[in-house]
């Protein structure tokens, strides 16, 4: 007997699909895709004006897509001819500002959301707890820290359970010691509960505590959907690049496909150049800009390449060192704090660079100093 075992796919939690949004004339995100499955948490990162917080008013149903389509585990909500209302999506919504009703209680607030739920006071206990707040139920949002409003916030959007919570730029009003503490906490509260989630923020140190994946937007698009390490080691475009984490370019020019001539010396790539932008191989001689993040360039006493400083930022554990080479190209470089050297001063420098990316370096004026660069085809 033969036995045909026909597998059935899982739609994503959320799809989001080539949508388009505009303001009167104005198109704010145009063909953006994206998805998350269950129990994942996504992130939109990107400067403002990029259009990520249209998306995700859009995806809690405040806005009507222009094209494309949004679906919540499988169910169309935003598509040719649907716009679900917003209060039938069960999506929980944590804003920037709190929006915490000043004369309800702590528990009031978190109660607000569960109007006729039989097991109220039951739920609301168990977020308070679950937030760390359970001491604090008669109080009033006054009477609270700014972190402590916040988990109010957020205890109020899941205690109904929601299907997908969105949060809008959470951590924002707060400082920066107090976000990355609140950032690992909310990861770890929304993993023990297993909600699928989509933050939206321009803080790249907050996207990188709680997000399993992450959306670098511009203009109205994604420009590469990834985890935190891939972003920081193998960003796709020069955007991405300058955007998430610090860095510096330099150019340099391709030996035989695996090696890179620049001002700091020869490196080897563990895989094949290609000018990333594009995807393409670079050849012999093909001109590229390097990317030397602060790790890829290590304080060396003993090298014969020297840069001087011009500026340092103190870390606590290491200094920040913008250092200027010989050319005037400047690159930086993360060194133990007890190398404490003078702004002007001249230090060994070699480089430790164990991936390459590289961009095609485009020259207007001298076109034939990338003869080998592998140009797109359209």
């Amino acid at each position: 007997m033969r036995i045909i075992i026909i597998a059935r796919m899982t739609p994503p939690w959320l799809a989001v699909q080539s949508i388009r949004l505009a303001y009167g004339r104005k198109t704010v995100v145009d063909q953006l895709s994206l998805t998350l499955e269950a129990g994942s948490i996504g992130c939109l990162l990107g400067p403002s004006g990029c259009g990520k917080t249209s998306v995700l008013r859009a995806i809690a149903g405040f806005e009507p897509v222009t094209g494309g389509e949004i679906r919540l585990n499988g169910e169309l909500v935003s598509g040719k001819g649907v716009h679900l209302p917003p209060e039938q999506r069960r999506i929980g919504m944590v804003f920037q500002d709190h929006a915490l009703f000043p004369h309800l209680s702590v528990a009031a607030n978190v109660a607000f959301g569960l109007r006729g739920v039989s097991d109220a006071d039951t739920r609301v206990a168990q977020m308070l707890e679950r937030v760390g707040l359970a001491h604090a139920a008669k109080r009033f949002p006054h009477e609270l820290s700014g972190g402590q409003q916040q988990r109010v916030a957020l205890a109020r959007a899941l205690a109904p359970n929601p299907a997908l919570l969105l949060l809008d730029e959470p951590f924002s009003s707060l400082d920066v010691e107090l976000r990355e503490r609140l950032g690992g906490e909310l990861r770890s509260l929304l993993k023990a509960a297993g909600t699928t989630a989509l933050l939206v923020t321009h803080d790249q140190h907050e996207a990188f505590a709680i997000a399993d994946e992450i959306g670098v937007m511009a203009t109205g698009g994604i420009q590469q959907w990834a985890s935190a390490y891939q972003l920081y080691h193998q960003p796709v475009n020069r955007f991405v690049a300058d955007f998430v984490g610090q860095g510096a370019f330099l150019p340099g020019v391709v030996t035989d496909g695996l090696h890179v001539a620049m001002e700091l010396g020869v490196v080897e790539s563990d895989q094949p150049i290609r000018c990333t932008e594009h995807g393409d191989l670079c050849g012999s001689g093909c001109t590229v800009d390097v990317l030397l993040r602060p790790d890829d360039v290590a304080h060396d006493d003993a090298s014969a390449v020297t840069a001087r400083v011009l500026h340092k930022a103190f870390r606590g554990a290491e200094f920040l060192y913008t250092l200027e080479l010989d050319s005037g190209k400047q690159v930086l470089s993360l060194v133990p704090s007890h190398h404490n050297h003078a702004i002007g001063e001249r230090i060994g420098i070699r480089l430790e660079l164990d991936h390459v990316v590289a961009y095609r370096r485009e020259v207007a004026d001298h076109p034939a100093r990338v003869p080998n660069c592998a140009v797109p085809q359209h």
